[in-house]
């Protein structure tokens, strides 16, 4: 869940806080020319490219290149298409095509053409955005700025940051705004032919969808959110709600990693481990692990842990090795594996950062930042400054709104909503608050549960209920605040784990979405 960008588009304006439908000069749709670019996994993937007004409201002014993907319906109806988002702002969906027609239910998955796009200025879109390559390469000054020398370091990267953006795409930045992408998203549906459409967005794509909705509600056929971004707290708010619910998850790695006590030999009281590892943050501030893995690239490197606890064993083999044998190697490799940014992630973060930024205010007084950060450090240290750096660029952006959208709908049809009751990254409050807003919505929680995305995940609870809504709309109906219940997915259980992890359904997903979304 990161986000941000700018500017009114056709059929829609952003005033006073709400989406309101602006009538655009009708044009013919574009032609799709699909191709084969079927991968191993995917063999019937087809792609296509579709461009697109820059600006909505000037639909005859500059045109950009969207990259689609789709796996084509075989049964002899079609329900039309089922656009499918992995979140970000600057996640690409080209691959989630193919894993959601694959995961699907093959007689569900079979009446839908599963389409999957990179937004703009994503991945294989035309122009894609690369601010400042390197920007993660490591090492990077400690997060915790325990010194003025390193509170300036990390405040120049993100003023950096900022300017490089301006500087190589001033012309694009106030059109990489979510209202932006959800006319993109209607362009597709017109150059598919559909009069309506269905939609499946994990973490951001949940804003990127009810923020469709809000502007075209009639073009609505099944929506799908999970793991559901708060729409009320876009995106200073929802940032600091992260920031606690990670150490949340955090401390629960650390629990995990003492019940296992016996296999990392880390300590059987959670408090004690998690001292640990504090005590290893510290060192490696001092000497980082392979001269790549600092303090900063170490929180980089545990943050996915709490995206996806398939992922516990790994981190926790690494975080065993080097305190008992001082052995970096698996830490680093766990680096490479999991928070390593090579020019996709480069790319992802320009995307995440021009739309977050953009998207609506943020404070431009770097006093309010630090004051938060460091109110939510004294209780809830793990993501507290590493998520305001990661954020910070928006404290110095160029463009930016004075609202956000108001996503409340009363014009739906039946809409499905999944939510996990521990997620950090979309907390589950977003998931209520959506629910709320979005009237006729219906709610599945899974109690208990802490990772981010879980349709598809391998829950066959959550995934009954997804199938039956795609396949004729249904949607349970219940008394409370939520519609229906299941029980989490079990959490891994080493060491056997490590290797089910790489090999899972989850697994597989949870690639495809990300970190940082």
């Amino acid at each position: 869940m990161r986000r941000r960008a700018a500017v009114l588009c056709a059929a829609a304006a952003v005033l006073a806080g709400s989406v309101t439908g602006v009538p655009a000069r009708a044009a013919a749709p574009a032609q799709l020319a699909w191709k084969k670019c079927g991968t191993g996994d995917y063999p019937t993937l087809q792609c296509a490219s579709l461009e697109v007004p820059l600006d909505h409201a000037d639909p005859d002014g500059r045109r950009i290149t969207l990259a689609l993907s789709r796996v084509p319906h075989t049964a002899k109806t079609s329900q039309g298409p089922l656009l499918v988002n992995p979140g970000g702002p600057g996640g690409s969906g080209l691959t989630l095509a193919g894993f959601v027609a694959s995961a699907l239910p093959k007689d569900v998955a079979a009446r839908y053409d599963v389409v999957g796009f990179d937004p703009r200025g994503v991945g294989h879109s035309s122009p894609a955005l690369d601010c400042a390559p390197g920007h993660f390469d490591p090492v990077r000054p400690d997060s915790v700025p325990a010194t003025p020398a390193l509170e300036q370091a990390n405040l120049e990267r993100a003023r950096s940051f900022a300017a490089d953006c301006s500087r190589r795409y001033a012309d694009v930045l106030p059109y990489m705004d979510t209202v932006s992408a959800a006319q993109d998203m209607d362009t597709i549906r017109a150059a598919l032919g559909a009069p309506r459409l269905s939609y499946l967005g994990y973490s951001y794509g949940t804003y990127l969808g009810a923020v469709y909705a809000k502007l075209h509600p009639e073009r609505i056929r099944r929506l799908v959110l999970d793991s559901v971004v708060d729409p009320t707290g876009v995106w200073y708010d929802d940032n600091i709600g992260q920031e606690r619910a990670f150490d949340d998850r955090h401390r629960a790695l650390m629990a995990w990693i003492a019940k296992y006590d016996a296999t990392y030999r880390l300590g059987k009281d959670p408090a004690k481990v998690e001292a640990r590892w504090y005590a290893m943050r510290a060192a490696l501030a001092k000497r980082p692990a392979g001269g790549r893995v600092g303090a900063a690239e170490l929180e980089d490197t545990f943050i996915p842990g709490g995206y996806y606890d398939g992922y516990w064993p790994y981190l926790a083999e690494a975080f065993a090795a080097y305190v008992h044998d001082k052995d970096t190697g698996p830490l680093v490799e766990a680096y490479h594996e999991f928070a390593g940014v090579d020019g996709s992630g480069d790319n992802g973060y320009s995307v995440y950062t021009a739309v977050q930024c953009g998207d609506t205010a943020w404070p431009h007084d770097w006093a309010r930042w630090h004051r938060d950060a460091w109110a939510v450090y004294a209780k809830s240290p793990f993501m507290a400054w590493n998520n305001a750096w990661y954020n910070a660029p928006c404290a110095f952006w160029p463009t930016g709104r004075t609202g956000h959208p108001d996503v409340a709908n009363t014009r739906l049809p039946s809409s499905l909503l999944f939510q996990a009751t521990d997620d950090a990254a979309t907390p589950y409050a977003g998931g209520v608050a959506a629910h709320r807003l979005l009237a006729g919505s219906s709610l599945v929680v899974e109690q208990g549960g802490g990772n981010h995305g879980i349709t598809l995940s391998g829950n066959a609870c959550l995934d009954r209920y997804l199938a039956a809504y795609l396949a004729d709309g249904t949607v349970p109906r219940g008394s409370g605040t939520a519609d229906a219940v299941c029980a989490r997915s079990p959490e891994p259980k080493p060491p056997a784990a490590k290797a089910a992890s790489t090999s899972s359904r989850g697994s597989t997903l949870h690639g495809l979405l990300g970190f940082r979304r």
